[in-house]
């Protein structure tokens, strides 16, 4: 077995303009001709992986900042948010007037208003992205396959992602479910657009060490690619971590090397 390239997706593999550049593509079959494994490992859960990032040619997925892992359609690990603790989620949420999606590998189930009352935080998102036409972004263009007035009381969760009108709300909401992960995104601090809420101790990080069990494999075969915060526990599971150029200060003093995208 060669090397084992674990690639954070969105801000990483793609631009936040969704843009998959063929250097990539090329980079990744190039990688796996020569005998080297290549796995996303994003906050994506499966049903947001695309066909064209299908087509590139992966050898698995972890998904839902780690509760997915996924070995040539082997599930290796599968660690879900139970049914009645998605009922005491939606029923908060309700109660505190916060639209949410529920995010699992059957799909995005939006809350009942969230395509109107997202718009105005998506858009602030995709500027604070430097996304060309950001005041043109939409849900449904961000989110094409969203499920709209499907149920809401599930048993398939991997996360919960849920709109702030302040800090204040991840602040109450982290507090009602201690026995949650709770982070944010959108936004470093009080500047956050939206909390999310997942499956205790679950990390990038972990389900790599997870993943390396399974394969019987090396952690310093390994290297990890990617530009967030949320990546940090990845970079740090991994033989060597390759922070992005564009990137945050936290990650670049985690990453042993840093990369700028060209073109």
């Amino acid at each position: 077995m060669g090397k084992i390239l674990f690639i954070d997706v969105d801000g990483t593999l793609v631009d936040y303009e969704t843009n998959l550049p063929d250097s990539a593509v090329e980079a990744i079959r190039r990688a796996r001709k020569n005998g080297h494994r290549v796995y996303i490992c994003t906050g994506r859960s499966k049903a947001e992986i695309y066909q064209n990032i299908w087509d590139i040619g992966l050898d698995g997925m972890i998904g839902g900042n780690g509760s997915y892992v996924e070995d040539h359609g082997n599930v290796v690990l599968h660690r879900l948010i139970s049914k009645e603790e998605s009922k005491r989620i939606v029923d908060w949420l309700h109660g505190r007037n916060l639209e949410f999606y529920l995010e699992s590998n059957n799909g995005l189930f939006a809350s009942e208003n969230f395509e109107s009352r997202a718009d105005a935080s998506l858009k602030e998102y995709a500027r604070r992205k430097g996304i060309d036409g950001a005041d043109s972004v939409t849900v449904r263009t961000i989110f094409p396959d969203m499920i709209f007035g499907g149920e809401l009381y599930r048993a398939d969760l991997n996360k919960v992602s849920y709109m702030l009108h302040s800090y204040q709300d991840f602040l109450d909401t982290r507090a009602q479910f201690p026995d949650l992960e709770s982070g944010t995104w959108g936004g470093r601090g009080e500047e956050a657009l939206f909390g999310d809420l997942g499956v205790k101790g679950i990390t990038k990080g972990n389900a790599i060490e997870h993943l390396l069990h399974y394969l019987n494999a090396d952690r310093s075969d390994t290297i990890a690619f990617g530009d967030a915060k949320v990546d940090i526990p990845m970079l740090e599971a991994c033989g060597y971590g390759v922070a992005m150029g564009s990137g945050g200060d936290e990650i670049k003093k985690s990453g042993r090397f840093y990369y700028r995208r060209c073109g």
